[in-house]
Protein backbone atom coordinates (compact mmCIF):
# COMPACT_ATOMS: atom_id res chain seq x y z
CA UNK A 1 0.00 0.00 0.00
CA UNK A 2 3.02 2.20 1.05
CA UNK A 3 4.66 1.53 -2.28
CA UNK A 4 0.79 2.38 -4.52
CA UNK A 5 0.86 5.83 -2.87
CA UNK A 6 4.51 6.70 -2.74
CA UNK A 7 3.80 6.05 -6.67
CA UNK A 8 0.91 7.81 -7.14
CA UNK A 9 2.27 11.29 -5.76
CA UNK A 10 4.88 10.33 -7.84
CA UNK A 11 3.25 10.42 -10.83
CA UNK A 12 0.79 13.50 -10.01
CA UNK A 13 4.28 15.38 -8.69
CA UNK A 14 6.15 14.09 -11.98
CA UNK A 15 2.92 15.31 -14.15
CA UNK A 16 2.84 18.93 -12.52
CA UNK A 17 6.44 19.26 -12.77
CA UNK A 18 6.06 18.52 -16.70
CA UNK A 19 3.46 21.13 -16.63
CA UNK A 20 5.54 23.77 -14.21
CA UNK A 21 8.22 23.35 -17.20
CA UNK A 22 5.70 23.95 -20.00
CA UNK A 23 4.00 26.69 -18.27
CA UNK A 24 7.82 28.56 -17.60
CA UNK A 25 8.83 28.28 -20.85
CA UNK A 26 5.25 30.01 -22.45
CA UNK A 27 5.80 32.50 -19.86
CA UNK A 28 9.49 33.71 -20.94
CA UNK A 29 8.05 33.94 -24.49
CA UNK A 30 5.76 36.20 -23.24
CA UNK A 31 8.44 38.41 -21.43
CA UNK A 32 10.55 38.65 -24.15
CA UNK A 33 7.12 40.15 -26.21
CA UNK A 34 6.35 42.14 -23.42
CA UNK A 35 9.57 43.57 -22.47
CA UNK A 36 11.19 43.42 -25.53
CA UNK A 37 8.49 44.87 -27.93
CA UNK A 38 5.62 46.81 -26.03
CA UNK A 39 7.26 47.84 -23.01
CA UNK A 40 11.32 48.34 -23.10
CA UNK A 41 13.44 50.11 -20.67
CA UNK A 42 12.77 52.47 -19.09
CA UNK A 43 9.01 51.85 -19.42
CA UNK A 44 9.13 48.63 -17.54
CA UNK A 45 9.68 50.58 -14.81
CA UNK A 46 7.68 53.77 -15.54
CA UNK A 47 4.65 52.06 -16.92
CA UNK A 48 4.31 49.47 -14.25
CA UNK A 49 5.17 47.13 -17.28
CA UNK A 50 6.92 44.64 -15.18
CA UNK A 51 4.50 44.44 -11.89
CA UNK A 52 1.70 44.16 -14.01
CA UNK A 53 3.32 41.36 -16.02
CA UNK A 54 4.84 39.59 -12.86
CA UNK A 55 1.16 39.26 -11.35
CA UNK A 56 -0.61 38.18 -14.56
CA UNK A 57 2.33 35.43 -14.88
CA UNK A 58 2.44 34.32 -11.70
CA UNK A 59 -1.10 33.35 -11.34
CA UNK A 60 -0.94 31.44 -14.62
CA UNK A 61 2.41 29.62 -13.45
CA UNK A 62 1.27 28.38 -10.68
CA UNK A 63 -2.68 27.85 -10.62
CA UNK A 64 -2.25 25.24 -13.87
CA UNK A 65 0.76 22.91 -12.31
CA UNK A 66 -1.14 23.04 -9.03
CA UNK A 67 -4.55 21.79 -10.83
CA UNK A 68 -2.56 19.27 -12.59
CA UNK A 69 -1.38 18.16 -9.21
CA UNK A 70 -4.62 17.76 -8.11
CA UNK A 71 -6.39 15.82 -10.93
CA UNK A 72 -3.64 13.76 -12.46
CA UNK A 73 -4.52 10.05 -11.98
CA UNK A 74 -3.00 7.15 -13.82
CA UNK A 75 -6.29 5.49 -12.22
CA UNK A 76 -8.62 7.25 -14.61
CA UNK A 77 -9.32 6.16 -18.43
CA UNK A 78 -7.06 7.81 -20.82
CA UNK A 79 -9.43 9.59 -22.61
CA UNK A 80 -10.87 10.84 -19.57
CA UNK A 81 -7.40 11.99 -18.13
CA UNK A 82 -6.30 13.66 -21.62
CA UNK A 83 -9.51 15.09 -21.51
CA UNK A 84 -8.91 16.83 -18.29
CA UNK A 85 -5.62 17.89 -18.71
CA UNK A 86 -6.58 19.06 -22.46
CA UNK A 87 -9.43 21.51 -20.59
CA UNK A 88 -6.55 22.19 -18.00
CA UNK A 89 -4.11 23.68 -20.51
CA UNK A 90 -6.51 25.57 -22.44
CA UNK A 91 -7.99 27.63 -19.37
CA UNK A 92 -4.51 28.37 -18.25
CA UNK A 93 -4.11 29.98 -22.20
CA UNK A 94 -6.91 31.10 -22.00
CA UNK A 95 -6.06 33.11 -18.70
CA UNK A 96 -2.34 34.08 -20.22
CA UNK A 97 -4.07 35.27 -23.03
CA UNK A 98 -6.29 37.27 -21.24
CA UNK A 99 -3.67 38.84 -18.73
CA UNK A 100 -1.41 40.14 -21.89
CA UNK A 101 -4.00 41.44 -23.49
CA UNK A 102 -4.47 43.20 -20.38
CA UNK A 103 -1.16 44.13 -20.86
CA UNK A 104 -1.34 45.12 -24.14
CA UNK A 105 -3.81 47.37 -23.27
CA UNK A 106 -1.90 49.26 -20.78
CA UNK A 107 1.34 49.65 -23.09
CA UNK A 108 2.55 52.74 -23.52
CA UNK A 109 2.34 54.53 -26.75
CA UNK A 110 4.27 57.57 -27.21
CA UNK A 111 6.68 59.75 -25.26
CA UNK A 112 4.84 62.90 -25.47
CA UNK A 113 6.38 66.57 -25.11
CA UNK A 114 3.99 68.57 -23.30
CA UNK A 115 5.98 71.86 -23.56
CA UNK A 116 8.27 71.91 -20.74
CA UNK A 117 8.34 67.82 -20.22
CA UNK A 118 7.52 64.41 -21.76
CA UNK A 119 4.82 62.48 -20.57
CA UNK A 120 4.48 58.28 -21.28
CA UNK A 121 1.22 58.09 -23.06
CA UNK A 122 -0.70 54.53 -22.35
CA UNK A 123 -3.08 52.87 -24.84
CA UNK A 124 -5.68 53.08 -22.82
CA UNK A 125 -5.50 56.95 -21.77
CA UNK A 126 -5.76 57.22 -25.44
CA UNK A 127 -9.78 58.42 -26.33
CA UNK A 128 -10.24 56.18 -29.29
CA UNK A 129 -12.57 58.84 -30.57
CA UNK A 130 -10.07 61.86 -30.76
CA UNK A 131 -7.47 59.00 -32.91
CA UNK A 132 -9.20 60.71 -36.15
CA UNK A 133 -8.40 64.32 -35.11
CA UNK A 134 -4.49 63.13 -35.34
CA UNK A 135 -2.12 64.43 -37.92
CA UNK A 136 -1.84 61.58 -40.91
CA UNK A 137 0.31 59.15 -40.14
CA UNK A 138 -0.79 59.25 -36.14
CA UNK A 139 -4.18 57.94 -36.22
CA UNK A 140 -3.14 54.30 -35.10
CA UNK A 141 -1.58 53.72 -31.96
CA UNK A 142 1.84 52.04 -32.67
CA UNK A 143 1.75 48.17 -32.29
CA UNK A 144 5.62 47.23 -31.84
CA UNK A 145 6.67 49.71 -28.72
CA UNK A 146 6.49 53.05 -27.85
CA UNK A 147 7.39 56.32 -30.24
CA UNK A 148 8.04 59.83 -30.25
CA UNK A 149 5.16 62.60 -30.59
CA UNK A 150 4.98 66.67 -29.17
CA UNK A 151 2.08 68.59 -28.47
CA UNK A 152 1.29 71.48 -30.81
CA UNK A 153 1.08 75.34 -29.83
CA UNK A 154 -2.23 75.80 -29.19
CA UNK A 155 -4.18 77.60 -31.94
CA UNK A 156 -5.67 80.19 -30.19
CA UNK A 157 -6.38 81.38 -26.42
CA UNK A 158 -10.18 79.67 -26.77
CA UNK A 159 -8.41 76.46 -27.29
CA UNK A 160 -5.56 77.08 -24.65
CA UNK A 161 -8.08 77.69 -21.79
CA UNK A 162 -10.39 74.71 -22.93
CA UNK A 163 -6.94 72.73 -22.95
CA UNK A 164 -6.25 74.32 -19.13
CA UNK A 165 -9.76 73.59 -18.07
CA UNK A 166 -9.54 69.57 -19.55
CA UNK A 167 -5.91 69.08 -17.95
CA UNK A 168 -7.63 69.72 -14.39
CA UNK A 169 -9.96 66.86 -14.90
CA UNK A 170 -7.12 64.63 -16.16
CA UNK A 171 -6.93 65.09 -19.97
CA UNK A 172 -3.46 65.74 -20.08
CA UNK A 173 -2.30 67.17 -23.15
CA UNK A 174 -0.05 64.36 -24.04
CA UNK A 175 -2.59 62.21 -24.46
CA UNK A 176 -5.12 63.95 -26.93
CA UNK A 177 -4.75 63.16 -30.04
CA UNK A 178 -5.81 66.21 -31.63
CA UNK A 179 -2.37 68.32 -30.05
CA UNK A 180 -0.28 65.50 -31.37
CA UNK A 181 2.24 66.67 -34.00
CA UNK A 182 5.17 64.83 -35.25
CA UNK A 183 8.55 64.75 -32.70
CA UNK A 184 10.57 66.38 -35.42
CA UNK A 185 8.25 69.71 -35.41
CA UNK A 186 8.83 70.21 -31.47
CA UNK A 187 12.57 69.72 -31.37
CA UNK A 188 13.52 73.36 -31.22
CA UNK A 189 10.70 73.53 -27.85
CA UNK A 190 12.29 70.43 -26.51
CA UNK A 191 15.87 72.48 -27.01
CA UNK A 192 14.85 75.31 -25.49
CA UNK A 193 13.11 73.77 -22.80
CA UNK A 194 15.79 71.51 -21.74
CA UNK A 195 17.88 72.11 -19.09
CA UNK A 196 22.08 71.19 -18.99
CA UNK A 197 22.81 67.90 -16.99
CA UNK A 198 25.18 69.62 -14.95
CA UNK A 199 21.81 71.42 -13.10
CA UNK A 200 20.94 67.43 -12.32
CA UNK A 201 24.14 67.20 -10.88
CA UNK A 202 23.85 70.06 -8.61
CA UNK A 203 20.65 68.78 -7.47
CA UNK A 204 21.42 65.34 -6.75
CA UNK A 205 25.21 64.90 -5.40
CA UNK A 206 24.84 61.73 -4.18
CA UNK A 207 23.92 60.44 -7.37
CA UNK A 208 26.79 61.60 -9.38
CA UNK A 209 27.62 57.98 -10.51
CA UNK A 210 24.19 57.08 -10.96
CA UNK A 211 24.40 60.22 -13.67
CA UNK A 212 27.48 59.30 -14.91
CA UNK A 213 26.19 56.05 -15.68
CA UNK A 214 23.31 57.42 -17.78
CA UNK A 215 25.37 59.52 -19.63
CA UNK A 216 28.11 56.98 -20.59
CA UNK A 217 24.42 55.27 -21.96
CA UNK A 218 23.97 58.41 -23.45
CA UNK A 219 27.40 58.24 -24.90
CA UNK A 220 26.48 55.40 -27.18
CA UNK A 221 24.25 56.91 -28.82
CA UNK A 222 26.70 59.58 -30.12
CA UNK A 223 30.12 60.18 -28.86
CA UNK A 224 30.45 62.85 -30.42
CA UNK A 225 28.67 64.65 -27.62
CA UNK A 226 30.74 65.39 -24.47
CA UNK A 227 29.65 64.69 -20.78
CA UNK A 228 28.33 68.02 -20.27
CA UNK A 229 26.65 68.78 -22.70
CA UNK A 230 23.72 66.46 -22.61
CA UNK A 231 20.56 68.27 -21.96
CA UNK A 232 17.98 66.97 -19.19
CA UNK A 233 13.78 67.26 -19.20
CA UNK A 234 11.39 65.52 -16.55
CA UNK A 235 9.34 62.65 -17.72
CA UNK A 236 6.64 61.58 -15.93
CA UNK A 237 4.85 58.11 -15.90
CA UNK A 238 1.86 56.40 -14.44
CA UNK A 239 3.05 57.24 -11.31
CA UNK A 240 6.75 57.94 -11.16
CA UNK A 241 8.60 61.22 -12.09
CA UNK A 242 11.65 59.88 -14.03
CA UNK A 243 14.45 62.44 -15.70
CA UNK A 244 15.58 61.98 -19.37
CA UNK A 245 18.92 62.49 -20.89
CA UNK A 246 18.49 64.25 -24.31
CA UNK A 247 20.24 64.80 -27.65
CA UNK A 248 21.54 68.05 -27.56
CA UNK A 249 20.95 68.27 -31.24
CA UNK A 250 17.79 66.42 -32.10
CA UNK A 251 16.13 66.85 -28.61
CA UNK A 252 15.44 63.07 -29.07
CA UNK A 253 15.64 61.25 -25.25
CA UNK A 254 18.42 58.55 -25.47
CA UNK A 255 18.92 57.53 -21.39
CA UNK A 256 16.86 57.43 -18.44
CA UNK A 257 16.93 58.23 -14.83
CA UNK A 258 14.65 57.74 -11.46
CA UNK A 259 15.12 61.11 -10.48
CA UNK A 260 12.78 63.71 -9.82
CA UNK A 261 13.98 66.74 -11.99
CA UNK A 262 10.72 69.54 -11.85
Amino acid sequence: MQLTTSAFWHDRLRASGIHLGISLAIALAAAALVFGLWYPYPYREISGGRDLFMIVVAVDVVMGPLITLAIFNRAKPRAELRRDLVMVGLLQLAALGYGLWTVWQARPVYMAFEGDRFRVVHAVDVPAEWLPKAPEGLRQLPMAGPGLVGVRPFANNNEQAEAMFAELSGVFLGIRPDLWQPFAQSRERVLAASKPVATLRQRYPAEASNIDRALAEAAEADRAIAADQWRVLPLVGRQLLWTAVIHPQTGVPVAYLPLDSF
